[in-house]
């Protein structure tokens, strides 16, 4: 019978991981010997692997216990697949720095998308992936080209182990025509201060209500974490951005919502406000993801009762599980109003 371990303590510390892997071609990079010294600094078992697709044997009795482990396994490879995924309906296209997280966010559609592969790959051969975004961007001009960098990963959380997020930012500062976009949860926001954005990325940090965070989101930064950090983002001339997601439907929700408002309002420094932006994502689910929660986080509270929800049809014909048009619009008034009463001057991108 597998063991039930308790959710990870939340922490705010600096991500370590437990085990190191490298592909051999990856220490012929300078990105590559750098986080291999890092990695003997910090006294890491250091293994070598074939690819960063294929780690096998990871410790671990169970289930349960080999994901937890693989959370804290990273992986130096190179990306050999450099053709973007689309990132609608945040940017044209997915950056690929980084995949996986650190994160034990319930909710995660990476839960899914990344399947057996739970551990987290940084890529050494930015040079290659830089290249590529900038073939987009040629071939989309003159209309501007976004990129997001946090589709598959929370590259702010990796950013003291790859330098990989600053490189992209300074990258997009010299397109004129190239902008960058990202979410985190995690405040560690330091590294990226004094890069040389010239205004073309914006920083977003993913936000929600107490209940949320607390119940959903273990080991990431707190609320209050966050959003100090998004004050130094702004103070550094970012254009800053807040995605509220998932919108839970719970007990108190329109306190819970409103006063996340209220502490963003009171919280944040007046640069903020300049130029910000907020995006409403309701949560989702599909049946794959289900089952795949309910086995790697059994004590879940999280909802997922197809009764009670709508079914809506996908881009790629697989349907998931939304909020019924009444509670879906609910919500959207609702913390539509307490962000235009709050931040008149804001946008809201979208509600999906």
């Amino acid at each position: 019978m597998a063991t039930v371990l308790s959710p990870p303590v939340r922490g705010t510390q600096l991500f370590i991981p437990e085990l190191v892997y490298f592909e051999p071609d990856a220490l012929e990079y300078p990105k590559g010997q750098k986080i291999l010294e890092w990695a003997k600094k910090e006294g890491l078992p250091i293994h070598m692997t074939t690819s960063h697709n294929r780690i096998t044997n990871l410790p671990g009795e169970g289930e349960l216990e080999k994901y937890r482990i693989a959370k804290r396994t990273l992986v130096v490879g190179i990306r050999k697949t450099l053709t973007f995924d689309t990132s609608k309906p945040s940017a044209e296209y997915a950056i690929p720095i980084a995949t996986g997280c650190m994160a034990h966010c319930h909710y995660c559609y990476l839960q899914t998308t990344l399947g057996a592969k739970p551990y987290i790959r940084v890529y050494v051969n930015m040079d290659d992936i830089l290249n590529q975004a900038k073939r987009y961007i040629d071939e989309r001009a003159p209309e501007i080209t976004r990129f997001e960098a946090a589709c598959t990963s929370d590259p702010v959380g990796l950013e003291h182990i790859s330098g990989s997020l600053k490189e992209v930012i300074e990258f997009m500062a010299k397109e004129p025509l190239g902008r960058l976009r990202f979410v985190t949860k995690f405040h560690h926001v330091e590294p990226l201060l004094d890069a040389r954005h010239n205004g073309h990325t914006r920083f977003r940090f993913s936000v929600n209500a107490d209940y949320v965070i607390k119940h959903f989101e273990p080991g990431t930064s707190s609320f209050q974490d966050r959003i100090t950090a998004a004050g130094k983002v702004a103070k550094a001339g970012y254009p800053l951005g807040f995605i509220i997601a998932p919108i839970i439907w719970h007990d108190g929700w329109e306190e819970g919502y409103g006063e996340l408002l209220r502490k963003l309002k009171e919280t944040l420094p007046p640069e903020a406000t300049s130029d910000l932006t907020f995006e409403l994502i309701q949560h989702r689910f599909t049946k794959t993801a289900k089952k795949v929660i309910q086995r790697r986080y059994p004590r879940t509270k999280l909802e997922m009762d197809e009764e009670k929800r709508k079914y809506k049809w996908g881009r790629w014909g697989q349907g998931k599980y939304v909020y019924p048009d009444e509670k879906a619009d609910a919500l959207r008034a609702y913390i539509t109003e307490q962000i235009f009463t709050h931040f008149p001057q804001a946008n809201i991108d979208y509600f999906t």
